[in-house]
């Protein structure tokens, strides 16, 4: 069947399902979950995807200066050699375009598009307690059934965008980050306003500067920001990465965060202030990027004093960086430890404020009352404006699941189950919900790691719990309650031992008003959730219920 045609319904008496598996998402999950399902278990499977094509959050994250933050060569797939050995990447953090060329490689290499239904937005998901299937539907007018439901919608693909009064009434163009126009947009002599100063804003802010009249920066929210770094490979460091492949691949499977840093067993704490700053200031100037969080000592999450140090570093070179002395005090975080936000990484972002048409503007102290006709206007001051800029990130881990009508056992809404904010086993299943996984949901290291590392983690899991029902004759399987409250409480124990809570950020929902503050991902890291649930499967699925 190809992506195009429609898929009809079996009458209801019919107790076998159409398909094996649903996948909702044809990302970097769902595209691998479609070949773990298809190629190595040999069963049948339907991907239903919102877009127009395939990459997921590669797909619809389209703005200025968008690309990965963990480096191209281990941002990647690793189940196939042939795969690792004919792609070759260009540069150390590659752009979005070039991820996306690389995810399409994928579809087509293995010839995935024949079971990838486009242009298809899921709507509903209700589970048939008396066949032990899905019945899904679609807002075109789809209705399948299948055995499992898969979601692969991603951590980040709901986009937040903030409810500012006069929105409607403004004359410009306004754009989120993560739903960018295909065709881009041109900034050329207009007046730009970026509100928020995350991620995808530090990315966003050099690339609109350079070309924009002006750039008018709105934060909130001060964040810590490290160099990328980023250079395109020459010969000899492709040579080098392919030569190494195998150990990096080691590296990465035995880290916390899926990077292959060896491992750091030295507290800032006990070396002299002058090693110290010697060790920072090396992987600042020749390193870059995440090896400043998980490369340099092992309790800088974990203790404030040790944090301290590193965020007093970080907070002296934005001021070696940025030449106003104001200025630079604003782009100074002093809400929150070093890293218990996503900690960006940037290419030109601090001195991107040296530049005479980019000004910034503090909304903490000057809050943004409304969008006026011809631009925004704080509690303090009004801009005119001819493009608005949210940066303004997602409603993360659950946004775009509790957008879908998944009703499980009795008729219960997940939207319902997570009202209080997300629970589930493992980050995999949810109590009451048999037979749906969720790949890299809440509850799993998911968005505090290497992402396509974490997701073959999780999607090999599913594949071999989904081989291990077949072969024993299973039709069903599910979390139990007592063992999602155990995990629930796993994970809320680890995450009290680390400083993450000392921060209001999306990890814990404060970007979304009235969403629970509940802290959503696992922060033990990805080789201690690896052996927790590799232990859960050679245990014969413990805290799950399977029934022939």
């Amino acid at each position: 069947m190809s992506s195009s045609q429609k898929t009809e319904a079996r009458p209801e008496s019919d107790s076998s399902p159409e398909l094996d598996a649903v996948i909702i998402g044809a990302g970097f999950s769902g595209l691998y979950m479609l070949y773990q399902v298809r190629e190595v278990l040999g069963l049948s499977a339907r991907v239903f995807e919102a877009g127009e094509g395939v990459g997921g959050t590669w797909y619809w994250n389209r703005y200025p200066g968008a690309r990965c933050d963990s480096e191209s060569y281990y941002y990647c797939y690793s189940f196939s050699e042939k795969l690792t050995e004919e792609w070759k990447w260009t540069t150390r953090y590659p752009e979005q375009p070039e991820i996306l060329r690389y995810l399409n490689h994928v579809a087509d290499r293995f010839e995935l598009r024949r079971d990838i239904q486009l242009d298809t937005r899921v709507s509903a998901a209700t589970f048939n307690e008396a066949h032990n299937y899905w019945e899904v539907s679609t807002e075109g007018g789809d209705h399948v059934t299948a055995r499992y439901l898969i979601s692969a919608v991603g951590c980040l693909s709901s986009a937040n965008i903030p409810d500012f009064k006069g929105l409607e009434d403004f004359k410009g163009d306004w754009y989120h980050t993560g739903s960018w126009p295909h065709d881009g947009v041109d900034f050329a002599g207009k007046r730009v306003g970026q509100i928020g100063t995350g991620s995808t804003g530090i990315q966003a802010v050099p690339v609109i500067a350079a070309q924009a009249e002006h750039l008018t920066v709105f934060q909130r929210t001060a964040n810590y920001s490290i160099p990328a770094l980023n250079a395109p490979y020459s010969e000899e460091d492709w040579a080098e990465i392919v030569e190494n492949r195998a150990e990096t691949r080691r590296k990465v499977e035995a880290s916390l965060g899926g990077a292959p840093f060896v491992p750091i067993h030295r507290s800032a704490k006990d070396v002299s202030e002058e090693e110290r700053e010697a060790i920072y200031d090396d992987v600042w100037t020749n390193s870059g990027g995440f090896k400043f969080l998980w490369g340099t000592f092992s309790d800088i999450m974990v203790d404030l004093d040790a944090n301290k140090t590193a965020a007093d570093f970080i907070r002296a070179k934005i001021r070696e960086t940025v030449n106003d002395p104001a200025v630079a005090e604003m782009l100074s975080p002093n809400d929150h430890p070093y890293g218990t936000k996503r900690p960006p990484i940037d290419t030109n972002y601090f001195e991107s404020y040296n530049r005479d048409n980019v000004k910034l503007v503090d909304v903490r102290k000057s809050p943004i009352v409304e969008i006026t006709p011809n631009g925004l206007r704080t509690e303090d001051d009004e801009y005119e404006l001819d493009i608005i800029v949210f940066a303004t990130g997602f409603d993360a881990m659950t946004g775009s699941l509790r957008k879908i009508d998944i009703r499980g056992l009795g008729g219960q809404t997940l939207a319902k189950k997570w009202e209080a904010g997300p629970r589930t086993y493992l980050g995999l299943q949810v109590a009451g919900f048999p037979n749906f996984f969720t790949i890299t949901g809440p509850g799993s290291p998911s968005v505090m790691v290497n992402m396509p590392v974490a997701i073959e983690q999780h999607v090999n899991w599913i594949a071999g719990c989904i081989g291990h029902m077949r072969d024993h004759g299973h039709r069903r399987i599910e979390a139990k309650q007592a063992a999602q409250d155990e995990w629930v409480d796993h994970v809320n124990a680890v995450a009290d031992f680390t400083l993450y809570k000392h921060a209001n950020s999306w990890y814990l929902g404060a970007n979304i008003p009235g969403k629970p503050r509940v802290f959503m991902p696992y922060a033990g890291g990805l080789i201690e959730y690896g052996k927790r649930v590799d232990e859960v499967a050679s245990r014969g699925y413990e805290g799950f219920e399977l029934q022939s």
